[in-house]
């Protein structure tokens, strides 16, 4: 419940001072299916991700939040592009990264609800909609531009 109030103070900080973020998120993907997770304080299926830490390069990011939000460690990464959203009175710049190596030694942290694996060409239907447009471009080999908005 705390989580839900804190997310929805965000929202308000967020209106009041229309902030530019740098968030990053990870494609884990294995036997032609990828990892989403559900949080307890919104609704829908999310690529693993979150924001950047003070002193935190992108790939520790990167690393940190799969950790964090699926009990994974990544082994090679690569950056398939930078998006921006600009929904909810913000900036948001993404680094989108593709991890197909990852190992689970570990449990997601307090504030995933779920995680779970999904076929590329079965994903859930309430998947949030710039990660469900990138997971289709992704499955289609049509990623062609690494920069561009969700």
């Amino acid at each position: 419940m705390y989580l839900k109030l804190l997310y929805l103070g965000f929202k308000i900080y967020c209106f009041l001072f229309r902030p530019i973020r740098m968030g990053i998120r990870v494609l884990m993907e294995k036997d032609d299916q990828v990892w989403l997770v559900r949080h307890t304080y919104m609704t829908g299926w999310f690529l693993p991700g979150g924001g950047l830490k003070r002193l935190e390069t992108l790939d520790e990011a990167a690393r940190r939040e799969a950790l964090e939000e699926t009990g994974a460690k990544l082994g090679a990464i690569s950056l398939l592009g930078i998006f921006t959203n600009f929904s909810d009175w913000k900036t948001d710049h993404t680094a989108v990264f593709l991890c197909r190596e990852f190992e689970f030694t570990g449990k997601p942290d307090a504030e995933i609800a779920e995680m779970r694996a999904f076929p590329l060409d079965n994903l859930p239907g309430n998947t949030y909609p710039p990660n469900l447009r990138l997971l289709k471009k992704h499955r289609e080999g049509t990623i062609i531009s690494n920069f561009g908005r969700w």
